[in-house]
């Protein structure tokens, strides 16, 4: 799934190209993406891009006209650029093409969708505002007001809850997915399970661990084509995606828990004082 680093980088890439560009038309393939009725689609068809931003997760493409096409790519969506016509006409259901964008001159990008559990959201609004994921956001955590003090207010109001949960919640802090906080916690050194409500010291350790890992990813990211940014991502990642392979910090075997929906990893060494975290899924299979 794209995080705020790989949607910052597609937003820039994305203005970059298109920015000042007159849109012809948006198609739509893949029927259920499209999430608004009002305006419809093809009212973005004559208008100017005036920019390309973020929004958490989100990407929001604004026009002179005053509207806004805001896509979220979910767990399998992407951007794909076509400096050319396509040379052939999509059609719907066909394949993972769930959405294309074409400027007057013939350029412009695809929105696919692989896999098949679709999940990819396109609006076309007034206000991105409109947008029910968009007005659940909390406050974006490379942003100046992210500060150290409003973390801990953060922290300490989910009490009780795992940080692991806190971290991936959009309404609680906008951006974050399972991947990055995987990264962060490793760097933090703390369990996913850990309470959200800790002590001054382990909660600045945590906000510099959030900081520096997105910075970092975001600075990273910047200098990649975003047809690289995937595998740039899986690259860089210290031990999400890699259950049973070496920490690079301490060298013992990255482990995992899994979910229903979802799967994290973690290193015992780094992160629990050596202890394995239960996996109801695992330990059920080895019964």
């Amino acid at each position: 799934m794209p995080e705020l680093p790989e949607v910052t980088a597609l937003a820039a890439d994305l203005d970059a190209r298109l920015r000042g560009r007159e849109i012809a038309r948006m198609q739509l393939l893949a029927f259920p993406a499209l999430k608004s009725y009002d305006p419809p689609l093809e009212a973005l068809g004559g208008q100017r891009v005036v920019s390309v931003t973020r929004r958490g997760k989100f990407l929001d493409l604004a026009t002179d006209g005053g509207l806004h096409l805001v896509m979220h790519l979910a767990r399998a969506g992407w951007i794909r650029w076509r400096a050319e016509a396509p040379k052939s006409s999509g059609r719907p259901g066909s394949g993972p093409l769930a959405a294309r964008l074409e400027l007057d001159d013939g350029s412009g990008f695809d929105v696919t969708e692989a896999g098949t559990r679709k999940s990819l959201a396109i609006h076309v609004v007034r206000d991105p505002g409109e947008v029910p994921g968009i007005q659940r956001l909390g406050p974006d955590p490379l942003d100046d007001a992210f500060t150290l003090d409003a973390f801990r207010r953060i922290l300490a109001a989910r009490g009780r809850a795992q940080l692991k949960g806190v971290l991936c919640d959009q309404s609680v802090i906008a951006g974050i997915g399972n991947a990055y906080s995987d990264e962060i916690l490793h760097l933090a050194k703390m369990s996913p399970f850990t309470p959200a409500a800790m002590s001054e010291e382990r909660s600045a350790v945590l906000y510099a661990a959030l900081r520096t890992t997105l910075a970092d990813a975001v600075a990273r990211a910047e200098r990649v084509p975003a047809s690289e940014l995937k595998a740039e991502k899986k690259s860089t990642l210290r031990v999400h995606g890699r259950f049973g392979e070496p920490c690079p910090v301490c060298g013992d075997r990255i482990q995992q828990v899994i979910y229903a929906d979802r799967t994290f990893q973690y290193c015992p060494g780094c992160q629990t004082g050596g202890k394995k975290l239960s996996d109801r899924v695992l330990d059920r299979l080895l019964k």
